[in-house]
């Protein structure tokens, strides 16, 4: 770092005699060794820097933004706190770990806990004994150390929108009183969506090296339970889609499809049924985004995939969910187990071409999809198929811009707290001939197409201590999607 600051001083000293020679030298060499010293001096600024510079100038706002937005179906109040301070709260001694699919008692609990706690592992459970949970969730939220937020990736997305004082958001999902209180002013939710409890998930941290017990944590990670039948059940859908007639949004953004893997077979299979009639009421002029989380079963990921992505425009996902997606429909690279460290830039784009390719529009099919917002710790890509959206390289970056600011918990990026950790070259696809790219800091955003799909990539500057990172792709979804515009059809 400090051979930096000596160049950079040196550099400057270099410029300064320059301007007192400049009278004695040709204006063409003073022409060239201004430019050269310039461009040396860019150069000595961090990789960190230089991308942030960069962004700032590719983030514009569209020529047609939105002015409301309505956002639903799941939202509930996390809780945030030490696990082991509220076990130890609950009176709870440490034992030895068991895992338990769903919990039923506070024994449970503590035993699931010291499970995932000692394999460093995330994990969230069904609590199903309601009065039980409600007795721990008092607890928690009264504990001291208790942090409590906005929870649930619709709730998530409409506070981050809410950011933008020119946005009116309408939030329909599961509010209780204390969500109510923890929203932004500039979220509207309508008298229907509103009830007398709020939806408690409870998030228990440990960090890496903490003891309870003879159990010690090898990373750092979190423990998520919670008895959320509202969520699970997608109660608030139909309230949702009946309030747009009303609100008349331009834009509207869906999660919670995920929450229905805790319902039994028959049950999820009706409601996914019953969510698809609801979502086919939605004016078809009103662009859709769906925002994806974690899920585990194969056969419901592929009837979401069949049945739900044809009808919206727009979806968000993670690594975990893209290559489950592939897994799940036998999609390409879908013998991939698992990701080893920074998924492959490749790989990621033959998944997120192929999904397009067969689920999005073409001239043969008339699904609507025709955007994916695609974000990793490392990296986000945006792929759309080309004629439908645009100011999709501002959007790219604003959300990479999001990731690191949320992160730290920091207004702007400081370059100093953050870290380039995406590959400085890569290929764009394994299954046909590939592109090789080069990353350069001063141009961040990577642009490439393919069959008529455009990519846009750019790098995270991912925060070396970061604050909090739960809800962070629902920020950075949000803030893309504040940045896109769509062309009208």
């Amino acid at each position: 770092m400090w051979q930096r600051s000596v160049c950079v001083g040196l550099l400057a000293l270099a410029l300064g005699y320059l301007c007192v020679l400049g009278p004695e030298l040709p204006p063409a060499a003073l022409r060239q060794l201004s430019a050269s010293l310039l461009g040396t001096l860019r150069r000595a600024r961090s990789l960190e820097a230089r991308t942030v510079a960069a962004w700032q100038a590719a983030i514009v706002r569209p020529a047609r933004g939105w002015a409301r937005v309505a956002v639903g179906v799941n939202a509930c109040v996390d809780v945030v706190l030490s696990g082991v301070k509220l076990l130890e709260a609950l009176g709870l001694e440490p034992s030895d770990g068991k895992n338990h699919a769903v919990l039923s008692s506070r024994q449970e609990l503590r035993e699931a806990f010291a499970h995932f706690m000692e394999r460093g592992a995330a994990a969230e459970r069904f609590f199903s004994d309601a009065e039980a949970f409600r007795d721990i969730a008092r607890t928690a939220s009264e504990h001291p150390a208790a942090q409590l937020y906005v929870g649930g990736n619709a709730a998530l997305i409409g506070q981050k929108l809410a950011t933008n004082p020119d946005l009116k958001i309408l939030l329909c999902g599961p509010v209780g009183p204390k969500l109510h209180e923890l929203l932004d002013d500039n979220v509207v939710v309508p008298p229907e969506s509103m009830q007398e409890r709020d939806e408690f998930h409870l998030i228990l941290e440990y960090q890496a090296g903490e003891q309870w017990g003879r159990v010690r944590a090898p990373a750092a990670n979190r423990f998520i339970f919670s008895h959320d039948l509202s969520n699970g059940a997608l109660n608030m859908l139909e309230v949702f889609v009946s309030s747009l007639d009303e609100f008349q949004p331009d834009l509207v953004v869906l999660s919670g499809l995920h929450m229905m893997e805790g319902q039994s077979k028959e049950m999820r299979q009706r409601r996914l049924m019953e969510a698809v009639a609801s979502i086919s009421d939605i004016p078809t002029d009103i662009p859709i985004h769906l925002e994806l989380a974690s899920m585990t079963d194969q056969d419901f990921m592929s009837n979401i995939m069949h049945q739900v992505f044809p009808l919206v425009n727009s979806i968000g996902l993670n690594e975990q969910e893209l290559l489950f997606l592939t897994q799940a429909a036998s999609g390409p690279h879908a013998s991939l187990a698992s990701w080893s460290g920074i998924p492959d830039v490749g790989v990621v784009s033959d998944i997120l071409f192929w999904i397009l390719k067969e689920h999005g529009r073409t001239a043969e099919r008339a699904s609507d999809l025709t955007r994916i917002h695609f974000h990793t710790l490392a990296y986000h890509i945006l792929v759309t198929v080309d004629g439908h959206w645009g100011n999709q390289a501002a959007a790219v970056a604003a959300g990479a811009r999001a990731a690191g600011t949320q992160a730290c918990a920091t207004d702007t990026i400081d370059a100093s707290k953050v870290f380039l950790k995406a590959p400085l070259e890569f290929v764009t696809s394994h299954t046909e001939a590939p592109s090789k790219i080069s990353l350069n800091p001063d141009e961040p955003v990577v642009q490439w197409h393919r069959e008529g799909i455009s990519f846009h990539f750019t790098p995270v500057l991912v925060c070396k201590d970061p604050v909090r990172t739960v809800g962070l792709g629902d920020a950075i979804s949000a803030e893309g999607l504040f940045y896109s515009e769509v062309y009208p059809q």
